[in-house]
C-alpha cells in the first residue's frame, strides 16, 4: 500500500527535505530481529549495549528516569500485556492499544508483586505501563522488544535460553492469577482489553549499563509509552517547530512517535492524518529554518520493521534543483 498512500499526501515541504538531501545512512535489518530498527538506534544514541540476539539493555537506565534504585545484579523490564488467541497460536497486541490506568495497573501489580518476591524476585513500578524485575537468574535470557513481538505468534520472539522454562512456569502463574480477576472483568466490562500477561525484556547487568546520550539536547512529542524513550535520553516536551527553535538548539534530537500506533494497527486513514499535520507543525517550518539560516543542519532517520535510513538536509543541499522534491524515500 505504501505508494498509494505516498500518491495521498500533500507535504511538499518533506517531500523536498527528501528527495533533495542527502542520503546519509541506509540499514537494512533482519525481519525476526529482537527490536525493531528505530529501537536499535534510539539505544545507540543512549550509549546502551546493543546485541543482535536480544533487546537493548534498557532496564536499568530506564529505572533512573522513574528515580527507582537498582541494586547490583540483573534487571528487565516487566510490561504488562493482552496476548489473543489466533487460529492456532497467541498474537501479542500492541501495548499502546491497552489502555492501562494507574488504578487498573496498581491492583493487577499488587497481585503479582508476592508470587516473585516468593523466588527471591524483586518487582517494582514504574508506571502503568513499565515496571521493573530483578531476575540474577535470568541475566542470560535472550528476549524481544514488545514492538518487534507485536502483531505475530510469539513463540519465537519468547525469551530464550538455558533459564526459559523457569521463566514461562513464572508468567503462568501470572496469567492465571489475572485469568477472571475483577479488575480483568471490570476491564471487559467497559470494552477494554483484559491484561491476561507480561512481557519481560531489556535485560542489564552490571556491566552493560552505560548511558552515554550523543546530543546535547533532546526534545519529544512523544507519548512517552516505550521505556527506549526513557533510557539514556530524557527529553524535554514541545508541541511545535516554532518552540523548538524558539530554544535556539546546538545539537540535539527530535522523537516524534505519533505514526507508531497507526502504522501498527493499520489505520492508514489516521497514519495519513497525523503525518500530513506533521507537514505543518514540523516540517514546513523546519525547512523555513534552513532556508532563513536558523539551523545549519538537520536530519531525518525514517523507519520501518525492516529498514532504516537518514536523509540529512542543508542549504547547499537545497540549492540542488537538479534533484527532484519526492517523497520516494517513505516507500521501501
Amino acid at each position: 500500500m505504501a505508494r498509494d498512500l505516498l500518491r495521498e499526501l500533500k507535504t511538499p515541504a518533506l517531500a523536498t527535505l527528501l528527495g533533495r538531501g542527502d542520503l546519509t545512512e541506509h540499514q537494512a535489518y533482519d525481519g525476526f530481529a529482537r527490536a525493531l530498527p528505530h529501537e536499535t538506534w534510539l539505544a545507540r544514541q543512549s550509549g546502551l549495549a546493543v546485541n543482535g540476539d536480544s533487546s537493548p539493555a534498557a532496564a536499568r537506565n530506564a529505572m533512573s528516569a522513574f528515580d527507582l534504585p537498582a541494586d547490583d545484579g540483573g534487571w528487565f523490564i516487566l510490561q504488562p500485556v493482552h496476548l489473543h488467541i489466533a487460529r492456532d497460536h497467541l498474537v501479542l497486541t500492541d501495548t499502546q492499544q491497552l489502555q492501562l490506568s494507574e488504578e487498573d495497573a496498581r491492583s493487577l501489580f499488587d497481585i503479582v508483586q508476592p508470587l516473585f518476591a516468593e523466588t527471591g524476585q524483586t518487582l517494582l513500578y514504574g508506571d502503568a505501563h513499565t515496571w521493573f524485575l530483578r531476575a540474577d537468574e535470568l541475566q542470560a535470557l535472550q528476549t524481544s522488544t514488545p514492538s518487534a513481538a507485536c502483531g505475530h505468534n510469539i513463540d519465537i520472539w519468547m525469551p530464550k535460553g538455558e533459564k526459559a522454562r523457569d521463566w514461562r512456569r513464572l508468567q503462568n502463574e501470572v496469567q492465571m492469577h489475572w485469568h477472571d480477576h475483577p479488575t480483568n472483568e471490570a476491564r471487559e466490562m467497559r470494552g477494554l482489553k483484559p491484561v491476561n500477561s507480561v512481557w519481560l525484556w531489556g535485560g542489564t547487568s552490571n556491566n552493560n549499563a552505560a548511558p552515554a546520550n550523543k546530543f546535547e539536547e533532546t526534545f519529544s512529542l512523544s507519548s512517552g509509552r516505550n521505556p527506549l524513550m526513557l533510557a539514556g535520553l530524557r527529553h524535554r516536551a514541545v508541541s511545535s517547530a516554532a518552540e523548538l527553535l524558539a530554544t535556539h538548539p546546538q545539537h540535539g534530537l527530535l522523537t516524534l512517535d505519533s505514526l507508531i500506533a497507526p502504522s501498527m494497527a493499520g489505520d492508514w486513514s489516521e497514519w495519513l492524518m497525523r503525518l500530513q499535520a506533521m507537514e505543518e507543525i514540523w516540517f514546513a517550518p523546519l525547512l523555513e529554518a534552513i532556508r532563513n539560516n536558523q539551523l545549519d543542519q538537520f536530519s531525518i532517520t525514517l523507519s520501518n520493521n525492516i529498514a532504516l535510513s537518514t536523509i540529512t538536509s542543508s542549504k547547499s543541499s537545497l540549492r540542488k534543483f537538479w534533484r527532484k522534491a519526492s517523497l520516494s524515500r517513505l516507500a521501501p
